[in-house]
């Protein structure tokens, strides 16, 4: 163990702070921070944590230092082609102008609130947001992950129910704290933190019946549940998307037995599926909807719920802070970057976008099927969240290494590469789609050669 060396850490923030405030760093520098980089990793992140990252990078070591709209950039200026997308933080691309500078126009007031006075940003915020999503959804918490805004909409179901329950889905993704992940369907995240919260239960995504049934029959013995929680589409899960219906049938179900609907919108918000909201294409309204990674615009962290009236008991309007209270939640460079960012999306119609590039990728991916059927199995989808599913895990790595060896970024979906995620910015242009397409094509051919399908 180091031991505490105050003049030692000094100097070194002083050259971290000299690389990040430079213009242009020497050649040197850049050797220096690769090298740093692969150190403070393996001795103060995690050791496993390079060798995990380097799915697609194989030795090599590329460290993140720029972006712009479509594009980021290593430290030598090798550009990659996004379309991973941060896991969908990027809808409205990668420092995007307007947005930025509307941040940096508030950085150049205040950065965070004094915690007593009024924060006006959040407020206005919280007024766009009921005006932007579906029927009623009327009062707002913001918080700083997704994880947090899930831990939120569990606790205000409880309130406002009286409740106790919860029923999620099998292959659910609610984010990694404790009471996100006892709401996660994938045992492998699961089992280390047994036994989570007791009362909950899982059912098969898509059965409406299976909803119901367990419902029916925690009541009939007694026991009150207080919320359902789904993803519109499964996101982590592999791209999962329900039958038409499912979503006004579970709707209609916690109406029957007066159960909170959280949708958790996340990754599926904000345009990223073709509508602004994914309940939308099914005209639902839920109790509680989370919301998150593309609502700060790719430049600031900025999450949170919004839920109807019924919701917001008397319980939190004589204690406001029952509910929670995040130093950050809602700071007001988070709140201007999200405000910024919901005003960019209306004047360019970005939920408009992401439906006509979707359905452009999906048809080329069509086209890519027929070639390579025995390596691409098949593909879905809706806007630009798309996914690719391939034989085997391995086959889906391969096809993941050779895009990232042509300088296009993908991932899979909850470290299995069986299904690989296409989920860039909605500014990706048409030419760059072709690029990346043709690079697929090149990919795939690589990966028909090596496992000699």
């Amino acid at each position: 163990m180091t031991a505490c060396n105050k003049n030692l850490a000094l100097e070194e923030a002083t050259r971290i702070v000299n690389y990040i405030e430079k213009g242009e760093l020497t050649q040197e520098e850049k050797d220096r921070i690769v090298k740093d980089s692969i150190s403070n990793f393996n001795e103060n992140v995690n050791p496993g944590w390079l060798q995990y990252r380097k799915s697609v990078s194989t030795n090599e070591a590329f460290v993140e230092w720029t972006d712009s709209e479509e594009h980021f950039e290593d430290l030598y200026g090798t550009q990659f082609i996004d379309c991973l997308g941060g896991f969908g933080i990027y809808t409205c691309g990668h420092r995007n102008p307007a947005i930025l500078k509307t941040v940096k126009a508030q950085l150049d007031k205040y950065a965070l609130h004094s915690q007593e006075l009024v924060d006006p940003l959040r407020g206005y915020l919280a007024h766009l947001l009921a005006q932007i999503t579906p029927g009623d959804l009327q009062y707002c918490f913001f918080t700083n992950g997704g994880a947090e805004a899930v831990e939120m909409a569990l606790k205000l179901a409880r309130i406002a129910t009286g409740g106790r329950w919860y029923i999620s889905t099998v292959g659910a993704f609610h984010g990694k704290s404790f009471g996100a992940i006892s709401m996660g369907g994938k045992g492998a995240y699961r089992e280390d933190y047994l036994p989570m919260i007791q009362q909950v239960q899982h059912v098969e995504y898509g059965n409406a019946d299976a909803m119901e049934a367990a419902i029916k029959n925690l009541q009939t013995v007694g026991e009150k549940v207080a919320g359902v929680i789904i993803e519109p589409i499964q996101g982590e899960a592999g791209v999962i998307i329900p039958p038409m219906g499912y979503l006004k049938a579970v709707r209609d179900i916690c109406d029957k037995y007066g159960v909170a609907m959280i949708c958790d919108e996340i990754q599926t918000g904000m345009g990223r599926t073709g509508t602004m909201w994914r309940v939308e294409v099914e005209d639902v309204t839920p109790d509680i909807m989370t919301y998150g990674k593309a609502f700060g615009g790719g430049i600031m962290p900025i999450t949170g719920i919004i839920a109807r009236p019924n919701m917001w008991t008397q319980k939190l309007i004589d204690n406001p802070w029952i509910l929670g209270s995040p130093t950050f939640g809602g700071n007001p460079l988070a709140c201007s970057a999200a405000i910024s960012t919901i005003k960019y999306m209306l004047e360019n119609d970005i939920p408009s976008i992401c439906k006509e590039k979707g359905d452009y990728f999906m048809e080329k991916l069509g086209v890519l099927q027929k070639k390579y059927p025995t390596v691409l199995k098949t593909f879905r989808g809706s806007g630009l969240l798309i996914c690719m599913e391939f034989p085997e895990a391995e086959v889906g790595y391969e096809v993941t290494k050779g895009l990232f060896a042509r300088k296009v970024m993908t991932a899979g979906t909850l470290v299995n590469a069986k299904t690989v995620r296409i989920e860039p910015p909605a500014v990706l242009t048409y030419e760059t789609i072709d690029q990346v397409i043709e690079r697929l094509d090149g990919a795939l051919a690589d990966a028909k050669e090596a496992f000699k399908l």
